[in-house]
């Protein structure tokens, strides 16, 4: 039998349809599984993004609590620090021993500048 030359036959040119075909398949199933990808990674990106802003306003949350608990903690501790600041009648000592109440209130952060200059005042006369 003979080939025939030129133009391919009809089983040629299905087969180059098919592959041509199943190459556009392909790619196109490529493209729209990166299109997907890229769409989930977006996704994912503004969820991270919208959790960490609901965790940071929860932390200003929690700090604003906490800093108006400590205020209520000093307020109710600020009278309690007067009589520590109140002179002593025994004698010396006891002025020295009253000074470093008052300075490791000051540290603690119980009284403030103010505060420990008065009663420094007071307890030195």
């Amino acid at each position: 039998m003979r080939r025939r030359m030129g133009r391919p036959g009809l089983v040629g040119t299905m087969a180059r349809t098919a592959v041509v075909a199943g190459t556009a398949t392909a790619v196109a199933g490529g493209v729209q599984r990166h299109q997907q990808n890229k769409a989930m990674a977006a996704q994912d990106e503004q969820q991270a993004e919208y959790d960490t802003q609901q965790a940071a306003t929860q932390s200003q949350s929690e700090i604003a609590d906490l800093q108006r608990q400590v205020a209520e903690m000093k307020a109710a501790q600020t009278p309690a620090a007067a009589p520590v600041a109140a002179p002593a009648a025994g004698g010396q000592g006891d002025v020295i021993s009253q000074l470093e109440k008052l300075a490791s209130l000051k540290q603690a952060g119980i009284l403030d500048d103010a505060e420990f200059a008065s009663a420094k005042a007071k307890l030195l006369g």
